[in-house]
Order: C-alpha cells, then structure tokens, then sequence
C-alpha cells in the first residue's frame, strides 16, 4: 500500500479546515477560476455566491450575496460579482456555487477566496 498524506484539520483551528475537493488543491488560479465558471455556465446552471466568517465556514449556513445570477452568462460579469464580495468582505470565505435548476440542487460548490483566520 502507498504512503497516503493526512491532511491535518481540526474544528478548533480554523485555518486548517477543509471545504470541498478543490480546498486539498494549491488556491486556483484566475484562469483555473475562470475555467470553473465557464463549466458551470455551460451546464446551464446558475451562479450563487456565498461567504462566512472563516470560524463559521464549518456551519450549514453561509450568507448569500445578492441574489443567485439567474441565466447569468457572463463569465466576466460572474467574476466580478465574486470580487465585488470579496472586497466588501475581504476576511470572509467567498464561495461560488452552480444551482442546477432540474437537480434541485448545487451542482458545484468552490471557495473561491478564503478569508483571514484569527
């Protein structure tokens, strides 16, 4: 058997916590970003944005910026959606979500930005 990392995460330190596949990966770049909103648009899903207290991020409810991007097709325009809560929270967790429509459910769910822990 090979030598398998443990990703070390506790609940008691908020900088180690994990929050979806892409949180064991190095931060995605803006193209690696890009691309991801790009799937998402080419489902057909919608856009949502999310963010929480880095402390809160283990919690089910994070609070939603504006409303979800309904038929929003713009990847540009989903990108600066993202920074635009970023910047008006820039020590939250942002989090991008695809809501499938037929699924009644996310699709995909990605930090994005990943605020400052205390």
């Amino acid at each position: 058997m090979s030598d398998m990392q443990d990703y070390k995460s506790s609940l008691a330190d908020a900088a180690s916590r994990k929050f979806e596949t892409f949180s064991y990966l190095p931060p995605l770049t803006a193209a690696e970003t890009r691309k991801q909103i790009e799937f998402i648009v080419s489902k057909g899903w919608n856009p949502g944005i999310e963010h929480t207290e880095p402390e809160n991020a283990s919690g089910n409810y994070w609070y939603m910026w504006k409303l979800p991007m309904f038929g929003e097709t713009n990847v540009d325009a989903i990108l600066a959606e993202v920074e635009a809560c970023h910047k008006a929270h820039p020590k939250n967790h942002v989090r991008l979500l695809g809501f499938d429509n037929f699924a009644q459910s996310a699709g995909a769910a990605m930090v994005i930005h990943r605020g400052k822990t205390v």
